[in-house]
Parts: structure tokens; sequence; C-alpha cells
């Protein structure tokens, strides 16, 4: 079995070290053009160029979203983009317009050209034009292929494949969705996605509301977690496991980049996991998580409860993440606190490489010197005694 990629979000400089530091094999991010991400951080020249050195120290790689559906206005500058990815040393571009792609070949022939999952490749026979026709490097498949379309289309492709395994799943087909446009006057495949989906609405028969009270409804999906399937997606042969989420925290991009390290690790080395570990790998994988999840369209067609459709509410958010460590010395860490932490509470650490630690403080400290039971201010410096070593941008969460 061939090690596989994972493949990891990152909306900001921050996060994409974050997931290289927690065990992504390469990253994708979106520059402040041409991506569909408009509304993520994003990164300046200057930030990919820094990406590409911090995973080359890493041996890890940067693949960058080119992925606009461009109107005439949209190609200035697009070659000159193009040539300075190539320079910085990005191993690929992920692109959804024929244009695009044949621009990277001829401005940037060292670097890969990946499709994008946008083009809503289904089958092998898709796969093939795209090589033969446009050169491609690598297949993104849709999010609506099934474990077996996976297998055969992975078998008869020229190119390898790469899937999905996490994240959010659009409602309409591989995100070419107008739903935005037609809403908010903000074009979805130029970046400027409003998640209408997501939004709450009232349901109305003539003029008559059939919302039942306190009820309203969503078209929103629940997010894909295929942890299930990641031992027949590797049988099958894919080559990179892509993780959604460059709009998605750092706390959510250190979380799922390490549970999903673990298990792909544990599956390569022969490791089958029963039961009660796949149980632990499915939690260690949820923690970082806000939404319901689904196993999407691997095991057939995703039916009606893939589908998000009750009122939001605060109980959903997580609340697990206390702070990223800024310091360690003399058995004492600081860290930057996110969100309550009280004494004597069992607090787990979140280390690159390691296995999770956990501990209980006794005493909480700020920065002004004074002891405390419990610190409910976000963004506080915080002491406490930690009774093993972390390191700087180590991860404290609520254990449990």
């Amino acid at each position: 079995m061939k090690h596989v990629e994972l493949l990891a979000p990152a909306g900001d400089l921050d996060r994409a070290k974050t997931a290289i530091r927690y065990g992504a094999d390469a990253v994708y991010i979106g520059g402040q053009s041409f991506s569909l991400r408009s509304r993520a951080s994003n990164f300046t020249d200057a930030d990919i160029a820094e990406a590409c050195a911090f995973a080359r120290d890493y041996g890890a790689s940067v693949h960058v979203t080119v992925n606009i559906i461009p109107h005439e206005d949209d190609l200035e500058g697009l070659e000159r983009y193009l040539r300075f990815l190539q320079e910085c040393g990005v191993k690929a571009v992920i692109a959804a317009s024929p244009t695009v792609m044949r621009l990277a070949r001829e401005c940037a022939p060292e670097v890969e050209v990946h499709c994008s999952t946008q083009l809503s490749v289904t089958n092998a026979a898709a796969a093939e034009f795209l090589y033969r026709e446009l050169g491609i490097d690598r297949v993104v498949l849709a999010r609506e292929c099934t474990l077996d379309d996976v297998k055969a289309i992975t078998a008869a492709s020229p190119v390898p494949t790469e899937a999905f395994i996490h994240g959010g799943m659009c409602v309409n087909y591989s995100g070419r969705c107008t739903l935005s446009n037609r809403m908010t006057l903000r074009d979805a495949n130029r970046g400027g996605c409003a998640q209408s989906c997501r939004w709450m609405y009232h349901l109305y028969e003539g003029d008559n509301e059939i919302t039942e009270e306190g009820r309203l409804l969503t078209m929103g999906s629940k997010d894909l977690c295929a942890a299930d399937e990641i031992q027949g997606l590797l049988e099958a042969g894919v080559s990179s496991f892509k993780i959604e989420g460059r709009m998605k925290t750092e706390y959510y991009v250190a979380s799922v980049v390490s549970a999903y390290r673990r298990l792909i690790d544990e599956l390569e080395a022969g490791k089958i996991p029963d039961e009660s570990r796949m149980a632990y790998h499915r939690k260690e994988i949820l923690k970082g998580e806000n939404r319901a999840v689904c196993d999407g369209f691997y095991k057939g067609c995703a039916g009606a409860d893939s589908l998000i459709t009750r009122a939001n509410s605060d109980a959903d958010v997580n609340h697990d993440f206390l702070g990223r460590v800024q310091s360690f010395e003399n058995g004492t860490a600081v860290i930057l606190s996110r969100n309550p932490i009280r004494v004597n509470e069992q607090i787990e650490v979140l280390s690159p490489g390691k296995e999770n630690r956990v501990f209980a403080p006794a005493w909480l400290m700020d920065e002004n010197g004074e002891y405390m039971e419990e610190c409910r201010r976000p963004m506080t410096a915080l002491r406490m005694p930690v009774p093993f070593e972390t390191a700087a941008d180590d991860i404290f969460r609520r254990f449990g």
C-alpha cells in the first residue's frame, strides 16, 4: 500500500504552519485573487513564499487554488501570478477552468495542474479527457462519488485521484451553485459565496406559513466525515485525502489533521483498528467540529438525513479550545486563553507527533500575577503548572 497524501486546508499563514506541524503532507491555500474563498484571510504573495519555505523544511508541499470560473475581466494578472507561484516552489495549482489550466501549462510548466472538484468528475472517461486535452496531473473527484465510483475511476484513470474525506458538503453539485448570486449578488463561483443554503428559512404554502413553530429550515448539508471509509479509499489506490475547511479555525485544523494522521498511519502500517479503536478515532476527529456529520455519498445517494433542517443553537458552538501555548518554562505554561478555564479541570494537550496528554492545573494566574479559580476573559495570558513539558504552539483543549 503506497503512502497517501494528507492534504489540509489553510485560510492564512498561521493555519498553514499549524496543519503542517500536525501532520499534513500538503496544504492547499488561496491567494488574494483567483480563489473561491474570498472571505478567508487568504495569502499575500509574501505569505505564499513563506508558506512554501516552511513546507520545504518539513518535507511538505503547497497547493494553491486558482479555481474561480473566470470572466474576461478576471484574467488580468493571471499569467504573472502563475509564474510567481512557480518561482515560490508551489507544487500544484487547483483549477476549475480550462483557460486557467492551459495558462498554467504555458506559464508555469514546473507546477502540477489538478482539476478542481467543481468539474464534477464522476467517471473515468472524464478523467481521461481532462488528461488528454488539458494535460492535468491529478483529478479531484466529485464529492458525489460513491466508494464504488472512486474505486472504478481510480483503477482506470491515467492520473492520480484525490478524494475528500472531511468537511463541508455543498448542497449543490460539487459547489456549482448560483443561490448566493441570486440572493446576495455575490458570485459563488468567483469567490463570493454567502453560504445562503445555511440560512434559516420560513416555509410557506401560498400565504400560510407551514414551518413548525420554533423550527426554521435550512437547505444546508451536514459535514462529511469519512473516517469509516479510509481503509476502503486506501485500498482503492486514492493518492490524496483532502480535508475541506479554508474558512475553519486553527483549532479545527490541528484537531482534524492530527486525528486523521493517526488513523491513516495505523492503517498504512497494517494495523486494522477494531470497533473500540475506531470509536476513539471518530471521537478524536470530531473534537474540532461544530456541525453534525454524515458519510456523504460514499455508501450511496445521500438522503434527507444528510441535511441540517433545524434551527441553529448556541449549544452547537464548540467551547473546547482553551488556548495555544505561548511559552513553557520551569513547569509552567503560558497560554492565550480562548474559553473559560477552571482550576483542577482536566485539560488535554495536543502536540504535533505525540500522543495526547491530560493534566489538571492546581492553580491559575493572570498577567497581573493574580491567582484565580476560573478565567472567563478570552485572550488572557494565563499561567498554569503542567506536570510534563509542552512547547510553543501546543494546543490545550477541554478533555472529555
